[in-house]
């Protein structure tokens, strides 16, 4: 697949980008590298290969819950710059 200068253009207009007649020129020819390169994947042999989402196997890292103490109210309320009643005082934001 070839990249075409109108496409490049066209790209160019839709991200409102400001190009040169020669910055679009060397645009086209390093997109046209760039999917020439890509394109040599289409000839691997990959009919014996398992399709994979991740090229590692991956399994869950998160820790087991255990149950804890929960901070004491007086200390989760230490640095707040207003409380009342025991709980976080703050601006108004709905009418």
């Amino acid at each position: 697949m070839k990249i075409t200068r109108e496409e490049v253009a066209h790209v160019a207009r839709l991200a409102r980008l400001e190009m040169t007649q020669d910055e679009m020129e060397q645009h086209t020819e390093q997109l046209n590298a760039i999917l020439e390169y890509a394109g040599k994947l289409d000839s691997v042999d990959t009919k014996d290969i398992a399709p994979t989402a991740h090229v590692l196997p991956l399994k869950n890292v998160f820790r087991s819950d255990k149950i804890r103490p929960c901070l004491a109210r007086e200390d989760a309320l230490a640095n707040a710059p207003k409380s009342e009643e025991g709980m976080f005082r703050v601006p108004r934001v709905i009418d």
